[in-house]
């Protein structure tokens, strides 16, 4: 069946217009004003006073997936269904390797979890925790095509288990560099945290207040700015994920007035709440924010935050989507480094980032589809493929409504999880319909989905939005040699110069010891002098 979408205002990252949309077998094939339906079998939808924009790409996720051995509470399906109720058509999940298993056998393993199960299309970013010859050449292995791996993320935090040490960061970047692979990075100080939670313990502070007080906001700061310095001495563009504070957004923002390449992403729960929940009496209240980077303490962070988006200081907006029910975050009730880390946002994210910044007027639409769908569409080199409403695009296509307003609820929300972080915020903006691959998947409140129905979307390397100067760049970099005469030791005029430099050194010391010893003659005979007077 063929759609025409009519009368809405398509909206893309750098165009509004008032048109039509026409899809046919899962592609569009005509945007303009006055698209005439063909004929057969077709839908005709009537989107006057509504938006018709590119499906959401969701840039961090993390589905079926486990911390500290226990499996969050959403896998791919119900992950991926709630995604497509909240108007996105494509998440970018992290494959992250347990202990002594090799890259390629996680990303095996993650395709074998998400294939059968994913309902939206998605894309994969794999996690680097070790060093190694073999983590070297694999990494070449899965940024070939038939893999369809472009990006590899370093956690400088989690030490133990996920942190990687300066060095191997500087030659994963460096690897990255050299095969096109976007390099991304969880920056936090995880040697400090670590030992700032050993301290917290021993004074008896167990609770979710634990956790922020042992990642204070300049842990990320100082993380971030490593990061961006180490990526610019590799020649290496650097996707710096989930910016949570104000310091670790100055450093990002310092590193790119230096002219480095450097992206940044938040996360949708960082533009609405803040750290103080950490405190709450409520225990499984509180342990329901534990997430890494923490929320900030400064009430003033998510406005921050959401003008850096509007300003273009930050390029993107993911939802970090991590969740656990009430009974696993039981696990740390005796010691909050125990509490699984981790939130809710796969289905609220467009509409957060509407609320804050569309609906306040910081932010245009052409803005917000930017930040939620086109900047990660670029960044992973699948543009215009996806993020774009255009002739030859995928049609992954929200009906959106900027003027109606849902209020969230764990009792309406498509998640698995028994909680919700937004529980009870009224929202502006919501997608009214849902279309992936061409077919209606989300409508007025009711989805029409089935497992495996999403597709697995290989990205590219080379993204020209990341790696454009990147020859020029390490062109300039490169390090120079001195070519010297003869083989070492060996004598020449360089060497005859600087034995005579040697032998003038020498004579000018023993003057100075000649001075010396006159100059303290003339102040014993001065002082004889006067007291002869």
């Amino acid at each position: 069946m063929s759609i025409l979408i009519k009368n809405g205002t398509v909206v893309n990252c750098e165009s509004i217009i008032k048109g039509d949309v026409l899809i046919e077998n899962g592609i569009i094939t005509a945007v303009g004003t006055n698209v005439k339906c063909p004929d057969g079998n077709v839908r005709v939808i009537d989107a006057s006073g509504r938006y018709i924009m590119p499906g959401g790409i969701d840039p961090h996720t993390h589905l079926q997936s486990s911390f500290m051995g226990v499996e969050t509470a959403d896998d791919f399906f119900t992950g991926s269904k709630a995604a497509l109720a909240g108007g996105t058509t494509m998440l970018i999940d992290l494959a992250i390797p347990e202990k002594d298993d090799s890259i390629i056998e996680t990303y095996k393993k993650w395709r074998s979890m998400a294939d059968s199960k994913v309902c939206c299309d998605y894309g994969l970013s794999v996690a680097l925790t070790t060093w190694n010859p073999k983590t070297c050449s694999d990494m070449e292995t899965l940024t070939k095509p038939e893999y369809g791996i472009n990006s590899f993320k370093f956690f400088l935090a989690f030490s133990g288990t996920y942190m990687v040490d300066d060095g191997q960061f500087y030659q994963g970047l460096r690897r990255c560099s050299e095969l096109g692979a976007l390099a991304k990075v969880h920056a936090e100080n995880g040697h400090v945290i670590k030992a700032r939670q050993e301290e917290l313990l021993k004074k008896g502070i167990t609770g979710p207040e634990g956790h922020i007080q042992s990642r204070p906001e300049a842990l990320e700061e100082e993380a971030t700015d490593r990061a961006c310095i180490l990526a610019s001495h590799a020649n290496c563009p650097l996707y710096v994920a989930n910016v949570m504070s104000k310091g670790a957004l100055r450093a990002m923002v310092r590193q790119r007035h230096r002219g480095k390449l450097v992206f940044g992403e938040t996360v949708a729960a960082a533009l609405v709440l803040d750290g103080s929940h950490y405190f709450d009496k409520d225990w499984y209240h509180a342990a329901s924010y534990v997430r890494s980077p923490p929320f900030s303490l400064d009430k003033k962070t998510p406005s921050v935050l959401v003008d850096s988006l509007a300003s273009g200081q930050l390029h993107l907006v993911g939802s970090d989507h991590c969740t656990y029910n009430r009974k696993q975050r039981e696990i740390g009730a005796n010691d909050f480094t125990r509490i699984p880390n981790g939130t809710n946002g796969i289905e609220e994210r467009l509409s957060v980032v509407w609320e804050t910044g569309v609906r306040c007027g910081r932010i245009d639409p052409m803005q917000f589809v930017s930040i939620t769908s086109a900047n990660a569409a670029k960044f992973h080199n699948i543009y215009p493929r996806k993020g774009c409403i255009a002739v030859g695009s995928d049609a992954d296509i929200i009906i959106w409504d900027g003027s109606a307003t849902r209020t969230i609820s764990v009792k309406t929300h498509h998640q698995a999880s028994d909680m919700n972080i937004f529980e009870g915020m009224q929202l502006h903006g919501v997608c009214v319909m849902t279309i992936l691959h061409g077919i209606i998947v989300y409508e007025n409140g009711h989805l029409s989905v089935e497992a495996g129905n999403g597709k697995f979307i290989p990205l590219p390397v080379n993204s020209p939005y990341c790696f454009a100067t990147i020859d020029v760049r390490e062109k300039q970099r490169m390090p120079k040699i001195v070519h010297r005469e003869g083989d070492l030791p060996y004598e020449s005029s360089s060497t005859e110069s600087l034995r005579l430099g040697r032998k003038r050194s020498n004579s000018m010391t023993a003057t100075a010891s000649t001075s010396t010893s006159t100059s303290s003659s003339i102040k014993s005979y001065l002082s004889s002098y006067r007291h002869a007077e």
